[in-house]
Parts: C-alpha cells; structure tokens; sequence
C-alpha cells in the first residue's frame, strides 16, 4: 500500500484529492496539511511514500518545505501540484529535489501514475512543463555570467554544498541558492550537474 500525503492550503482541494485518489485500492492517505510549516511537521509524524505538495501557500511555500522534508527525510518523494508553471518556479522546485512538478488540470489517470511512477523514483512532469525545461536546455547563453556567479559555480565544481559555500564565502545559504537560480536561468539548466557541465562545455569555467 503507498502511503500519500497531500498539502494544500484550500480544504475544498485536499478533500477532492483525497476522495479521487483513495478510490484506488492501492493508495492510502495517510495525512493532510495546510501550510507549509505543517507539511514539514507531518511528514516527520506520518512517513508518507509520496507527498503531493502545493507551491504557494502560507507559514511556508511548497519549495522550502519540499527542501526542508527531503533534508530530514530523503527516502519521500514530492511531486509539486499546482496552477503555476513558470520558468523560476519549475527551476526552484526541482533545485529544492521535487521528484515531479503536475499541474492542477492533470487527469486522475495521469496523477495515479505520477504518483506510482514517483514512489519507483521516477521523475514526472506535466507535458507543458518538459517542454518548458527541454526549451530552456536548448537555449543559448544570452548572458555571462557574473564574478560571483562564475565563483559560486566553481565551488559546486568542487562538490561543496550550498551551506559550504555559503561559509567559504561569507554569504548566506540563501544567497547561494539565489546565485545559482540565476545561473541556471542563464546556462538553461534546471539543476548543479548539468550548470557545471554545460559552463565547461562552453567555457565558462576552466577545468
């Protein structure tokens, strides 16, 4: 039995969801929460397989709780579920580890897939949003990149984390994170690996 929590701040959506997917006699909600906050907290308590995780909501958005659960809790998988499908929001929430980003006009078929295929430790992805990653792969760099950001990847480089960044140099780990958004969105990747190899490829960095 896979063991599902859903997060959303609107009760009409968490009982929709919950009455949709525990038609099937595979699946088992264990849990709901309404913030982000909350989210953190009952995964710890409840242990869910997977976690269906809205992105915007209060005391805690979906991506810093998406980040903060899989810190604690590695072995979850979240797939994000929402209206929004912008270029920062897909890029925060899979930097953040989310094994999936659907949108709410996901078919019930389609979501009981993601849902298994995540729990398998697949990645799932609404049509629209990997069209959206592969474009912005298959873009050109339009800009360099800056001292700071240049500074920040070659740390990466080095295999530091973003709290050890932070500490080399003198930064906040916000910051780092921020610092590597924008370098993402410039090199048109959606995560650590692929900006290290996609600045080396077109020298960026040195080696």
């Amino acid at each position: 039995m896979l063991r599902l929590m859903i997060v959303d701040d609107h009760p009409v959506v968490r009982e929709g969801l919950r009455g949709m997917l525990e038609a099937d006699p595979g699946i088992t909600v264990v849990g709901e929460a309404a913030s982000g906050d909350e989210a953190v907290a009952r995964a710890g308590e409840l242990r869910p397989d997977v976690i269906l995780m809205d992105l915007r909501m209060p005391d805690g958005d979906g991506v810093s709780a998406t980040g903060r659960i899989l810190a604690e809790r590695p072995e979850s998988r979240v797939i994000v579920l929402t209206t929004y499908e912008t270029d920062q929001d897909i890029v925060r929430a899979v930097e953040a580890g989310a094994a999936g980003y659907l949108l709410k006009d996901t078919s019930r078929a389609d979501l009981l897939a993601a849902i298994v295929s995540a729990a398998r430790g697949e990645t799932v992805l609404s049509p629209s949003v990997a069209t959206r990653l592969v474009t912005r792969m298959r873009a050109p760099v339009t800009e360099s990149l800056s001292p700071r950001e240049a500074e920040v990847l070659s740390l990466v480089a080095r295999g530091l984390t973003n709290a050890q960044i932070g500490k080399e140099l003198f930064i906040s780990e916000t910051t780092v994170k921020t610092h590597l958004l924008r370098v993402f969105g410039k090199l048109g990747v959606s995560d650590r690996t692929a900006a290290v190899t996609t600045a080396l490829d077109r020298g960026l960095l040195t080696r």
